[in-house]
């Protein structure tokens, strides 16, 4: 069960679960609801995104095996067909839930799914839509959250999904410099491996620049308290570190850091909804 667990990332799954249980929140408060629909949200983003994951390490089985030698597949603890099979039943799973949550949250779901499958397929290999298409389906964790209450819950996180679409492109920039010598063997033409890795730092950069900036504006719209200023701070100051680690020209370093940043903001938002 352990290497599973590792395949999927649950740790990765319990962060964007909680995500879309924060969106939902917001939405709830603006189009109040049934409140027990957020335990679906978090059901079946946990679900989908652990498919996502796992297709993921299906397709990439080459490139992880120079990049991430130790993941579940190329280590040899776990054959791709019974990967790959996982994967499917956890899509039809979140899939299946996200059915009983509503029509708006039954579309997205079905259609991140289809998304997840063609990125980690082809995608990923393209440049830059597959580094978009990442920032939208972490975005979307939001947007799923919120589309459980509607059109109005819908709208009232647009912000958090376009906040969060930023963050995300700016790490999987960084990502993609990281790992471009297993992405150049398998063949697969990255946005660094196109333009260079220093034009590719300089775009990351002014991403997260930009998403520090306009971190302060769901607190200006009334959707957060200020406990919610307090712990973004925090978030915008590793942000802005992470940026000079991949100026610095430290990839490695500076994916990890985004990563830490991306989980100060997402106590923030939880700060904001939740703590007086």
């Amino acid at each position: 069960m352990n290497v599973f667990l590792e395949l999927i990332r649950y740790k990765n799954c319990v962060m964007a679960g909680l995500a879309a249980v924060i969106g939902g929140g917001i939405a709830y408060n603006a189009a109040p609801g049934d409140i027990l629909l957020l335990t679906l949200v978090f059901i079946t983003v946990f679900l989908i995104t652990g498919a996502g994951n796992a297709i993921n390490d299906y397709f990439d089985a080459g490139i992880d095996a120079v990049n991430r030698p130790d993941r579940p597949i190329p280590s040899g603890r776990l054959r791709k067909g019974s990967a790959y099979k996982f994967s499917i039943a956890l899509f039809a799973c979140g899939i299946l839930t996200a059915y009983f949550i509503g029509t708006a949250p039954f579309l997205i779901a079905l259609f991140n799914s289809l998304l997840l499958y063609v990125y980690a397929f082809s995608l990923k290999r393209k440049v830059f839509v597959g580094n978009l298409s990442v920032s939208y389906l972490t975005g979307s964790t939001f947007l799923f959250g919120g589309a459980a209450y509607g059109l109005k819950g819908i709208e009232s996180i647009l912000v958090l999904f376009f906040l969060s679409m930023l963050a995300t492109l700016a790490r999987e920039i960084v990502k993609a410099i990281e790992d471009m010598e297993g992405d150049s063997k398998d063949g697969a033409v990255t946005l660094p491996i196109r333009i260079g890795e220093r034009p590719s730092a300089y775009i990351a950069s002014g991403v997260g620049i930009l998403a520090v900036l306009l971190s302060p504006v769901p607190f200006m719209m009334e959707l957060f308290n200020t406990s919610y200023l307090l712990v973004v701070g925090i978030a915008d100051i590793v942000f802005l570190y992470a940026v000079f680690l991949i100026l610095k020209k430290n990839p490695s370093a500076s994916s990890k850091y985004f990563k830490v940043a991306m989980f100060f903001a997402l106590v923030a938002f939880i700060a904001g909804s939740f703590i007086r």
